[in-house]
């Protein structure tokens, strides 16, 4: 068996540490999540499986996707090589791999979704992309199977993929990137991306868009990362890195994610989560005037700025 990190070097990321340590009485997990208002869903998965990877890093990799999994399910992981025991739905004692044998998993990865009672309410044979399987959570999340089938209600959103592109913007830093070698006195804002990813498309088709946004972004210097690439920079503070390797460092498992760092090479702030316009535009101005040097608080920072805004007669919409 492979360790986590030789797993983290082929490119296969460990599973999140939100995922539910579970005894593997299914009986007991499906009891303690209606208990908590959850449901469950079981993650069926291989070593080495470059779609459970994806499903990962892509997937879970996207903020919203991972809180909302996070917020409605508890998410039991089974190895289908695995000789963990099992006790299923029905009180039988198994191991992981003849449960995963006996319900006919063919495919990694295999998400079952359950109800209340144990019922599988859907069942993914194989990889979705984010967009697919958002909407299945939002559909087993709102009990929804009671109203509609999944097809309806796919089609009643037909909701849209990512681009499955890394988009170059005219004030990024060129490659390969050297960050420890920049004009003394600027910030630096590095921007964590990859290239299936519907917020990083949101980000460069909207927020990207706005004049004054850009204006303050001016103020840094910034970078774009791909977080799976192999390709070599330099750190901030001098380490030769692949940019894969420098993401999982600094710990980034969330795209997109911005990493802010001081004139010394010293990461100042981080906002890994999603933003509208108007807080990203925020969070740069927090960095590049320094304001986290007096006002630690981001919150109290934005509301005085928003008061300022407002005093001033401009027209502050925190969603816009």
């Amino acid at each position: 068996m492979a360790t986590a990190s030789a797993v983290e070097e082929a490119g296969y990321p460990e599973q999140p540490a939100w995922f539910k340590q579970s005894f593997l009485d299914l009986r007991e997990d499906v009891a303690e999540a209606k208990e908590a208002g959850k449901r469950v869903l079981l993650y069926f998965h291989q070593n080495g499986c470059p779609y459970c990877a994806r499903l990962l890093r892509e997937n879970f990799g996207n903020r919203r996707i991972a809180e909302k999994t996070q917020k409605h399910f508890d998410v039991i992981a089974i190895n289908i090589w695995g000789d963990r025991e099992v006790t299923d739905l029905q009180g039988r004692e198994t191991t992981e791999k003849k449960f995963a044998a006996r319900i006919g998993v063919q495919y990694t990865p295999t998400l079952l979704f359950l109800d209340e009672q144990g019922r599988v309410v859907v069942r993914l044979n194989g990889y979705y992309p984010p967009h697919k399987f958002e909407t299945v959570l939002d559909y087993v999340a709102g009990h929804r199977e009671k109203k509609q089938s999944l097809e309806e209600y796919y089609r009643s959103l037909n909701p849209s993929p990512a681009s499955g592109q890394m988009h170059a913007e005219p004030f990024f830093l060129s490659h390969p990137l050297n960050l420890a070698n920049r004009p003394r006195g600027r910030m630096l804002a590095v921007l964590f991306e990859q290239a299936t990813c519907a917020p990083c498309d949101e980000l460069h088709g909207d927020h990207f868009k706005r004049r004054a946004l850009l204006t303050s972004l001016s103020n840094l210097d910034v970078a774009q990362v791909d977080i799976w690439s192999n390709e070599r920079l330099t750190t901030p503070d001098g380490r030769p890195l692949a940019a894969s390797a420098w993401a999982r460092k600094l710990g980034v498992i969330y795209t997109p994610t911005w990493v802010f760092f001081d004139d010394k090479g010293r990461e100042v702030f981080r906002a890994d989560t999603w933003l509208r316009p108007f807080h990203l535009h925020g969070i740069i101005d927090y960095v590049a005037t320094r304001g986290y040097l007096g006002q630690p608080s981001l919150q109290r920072f934005l509301q005085h700025r928003t008061e300022v805004l407002r005093a001033k007669g401009f027209k502050v919409d925190l969603l816009k």
